[in-house]
């Protein structure tokens, strides 16, 4: 698959830590000149942050299933339509969701609202999607076929849910026991439009904490990088063991635990994601130059 509008996505549940993803793949945007159309996945959901509890309590009253991982709290048709659009084209809709106080400021809307729909930019080289659903596959829509370049940061449940909690308490104003009835509520949904994606990523990103973490509900502080392990795995293209051993004398610590494992210490993350993740952009970058199909 090779697209004049090439899109990368970055895909993981909430608390995944894809921000940190985010910030490397912007700095290997910077260092190759790359322009990119920046979307966040949480600007598809169907409901602004009012309206999802009102909606909320009517789905429990009818015992419908509703989250925000699941389609029903998602406008999984519009991200579908945009991937295809601007992989064809260039061009699609989008909206920003308005998350905390400071992002308030900066759209003049309350936290919890959405920006009205509005073009992408004109003149971008590439879409860089990061969200819940950048390889999501239903009945209806399959992202994984718009995406180029499909990266899964997944790590070990219980140091995601720890990092949930601590993300949504402290920065978006969340009471502890909203957050635990939230991950508890989005179960169902995590189990079938979640998980599935990160048998189709082209790599996955999983830090393991290194300590104990064996009740994450409690508000105990996150691991810290020292205090944790990341293993890289290549999904799809899988490289060779010569470049897997490069990689481990290029990334200090660095172990192959599988055929197509890498175990690193947790903060050499960022390192490592922009050692892996840069020449992969370039191939992807040269092929869409090109117009020529990339394996």
């Amino acid at each position: 698959m090779s697209k004049r509008y090439p899109i990368i996505a970055i895909t993981g549940s909430s608390g995944a830590g894809t921000t940190t993803v985010k910030c490397a793949l912007e700095n290997i945007f910077q260092r190759i000149g790359a322009t990119a159309a920046f979307v966040e996945g949480d600007s598809f959901h169907r409901y602004d942050r009012k309206e999802m509890k009102r909606q909320l309590k009517l789905a429990k009253k009818e015992g419908r299933n509703l989250s925000h991982f699941g389609p029903e709290g998602n406008h999984f048709d519009r991200q579908y339509e945009l991937f295809k659009s601007y992989g064809e084209r260039g061009e699609g809709m989008f909206r920003h969701y308005i998350h905390s106080e400071e992002e308030s400021i900066q759209y003049g809307q309350k936290p919890g609202s959405f920006t009205e729909w509005e073009s992408l930019p004109v003149g971008t080289d590439l879409l860089f999607y990061e969200g819940l659903h950048g390889g999501v596959v239903t009945d209806e829509v399959n992202m994984i076929d718009e995406v180029e370049l499909l990266i899964g940061v997944a790590p070990s449940i219980n140091l995601e849910w720890i990092q949930k909690v601590d993300r949504d308490t402290r920065e978006r104003g969340y009471e502890h026991e909203d957050v635990v009835n939230t991950i508890y509520r989005r179960m169902y949904d995590y189990m079938h439009y979640i998980l599935p994606q990160f048998d189709h990523t082209h790599i996955n990103f999983q830090r393991v904490p290194m300590v104990d973490t064996s009740n994450p509900l409690t508000g105990k502080a996150i691991p810290t990088a020292d205090q944790s392990v990341v293993i890289i795995h290549f999904v799809k293209d899988r490289p060779s063991v010569e470049y897997k051993l490069q990689l481990k004398e290029l990334i200090e610590g660095a172990s192959l635990s599988a055929f197509d494992n890498i175990v690193i210490p947790g903060g050499k993350m960022m390192y490592a994601m922009e050692l892996i993740l840069t020449e992969k952009i370039l191939t992807l970058m040269r092929c869409r130059d090109e117009l020529v199909e990339c394996e």
